[in-house]
């Protein structure tokens, strides 16, 4: 039996046992993935552990606080992990530990899904530099987007992104500069907490983007965050962050269980009817 995990620290918030445990069903897989609670210092053992597979798995997600720090411990990293600077995915082959991101292809692949065409378009306002902002970058860097407005209450942090990610299609501003940036915008993504669980969110005028513009966010809890609230209100499309989740979850479940998952309607309406009860 294939055996699957996600690590984190803390655990029982994720998703991702309810994704996994619905697919090996609808498949007919005779395999399981389970959560594990792994603290920091216990990383490293659990890594050497999964090598030689005394664990008995074939691989599983990351979830934090482990995102970099296992990035460090794979024995082999896939292009887009190192540029992410971060690893949410990990599988045995040849006896080697080796990881990759899905956080970007999962965005991407929520847009392709949710609203074809969104990745016409050249310019894109992004808030926030955390983590969570790197994925986003390197989608859009990748998806054609020349004109990148990054902005966070940390500018230097928004520089270092730029340098990063694109120094000539990325900008760094300040909060203030949000709204101004809107403008001619054919994308705005929340990569923040802001919005989250009902916190506050500034009062934008999305009519300021371009026509056919898009407003999406990945923060899914409430899956209808302010952000998007105000977009609606305003006539703008959205696209909500549940979709991420989903799709960043197929490449991993394939490379596990040998068959590619598909992303329908029934998977999510399993999911948010947890959120909905949590």
């Amino acid at each position: 039996m294939i055996r699957a995990f996600v690590i984190g620290d803390p655990i029982a918030h994720s998703g991702s046992p309810m994704i996994h445990s619905h697919w090996l069903k609808s498949y007919g897989i005779g395999g399981s993935y389970e959560a594990v609670r792994v603290a920091a210092g216990d990383l490293p053992a659990f890594a050497t552990k999964l090598k030689p597979g005394e664990a008995g798995f074939a691989g599983g997600n990351v979830t934090i606080p482990h995102k970099e720090a296992i990035f460090a411990l794979a024995d082999e990293t896939e292009e887009v992990a190192r540029l992410i600077g971060a690893a949410n995915t990990l599988w045995l082959e040849d006896g080697k530990l080796k990881a990759t991101n899905t956080d970007a292809y999962g965005f991407a692949a929520n847009l392709d899904a949710e609203a074809p065409g969104w990745d016409r378009g050249k310019k894109a306002v992004v808030l926030g530099a955390g983590g969570a902002s790197r994925a986003i970058l390197s989608s859009l860097t990748e998806r054609g987007f020349s004109e990148i407005v990054l902005v966070n209450r940390t500018v230097a942090r928004a520089e270092d992104l730029a340098n990063r990610f694109g120094p000539d299609s990325i900008i760094a501003a300040p909060l203030p500069e949000l709204e101004a940036g809107l403008a001619g915008a054919n994308l705005f993504v929340n990569t923040s907490s802001l919005g989250m669980e009902g916190s506050a969110t500034p009062d934008l005028d999305f009519s300021k983007m371009a026509e056919g513009a898009l407003v999406t966010d990945i923060v899914y809890a409430p899956l209808v965050t302010p952000f998007l609230q105000k977009a609606r209100k305003q006539g703008i499309a959205t696209v909500d962050g549940l979709g991420m989740l989903l799709h960043q979850a197929v490449p991993g479940f394939e490379k596990w269980f040998g068959i590619r998952p598909e992303v329908d309607a029934d998977l999510r309406a399993l999911i948010v009817a947890d959120l909905e009860a949590s």
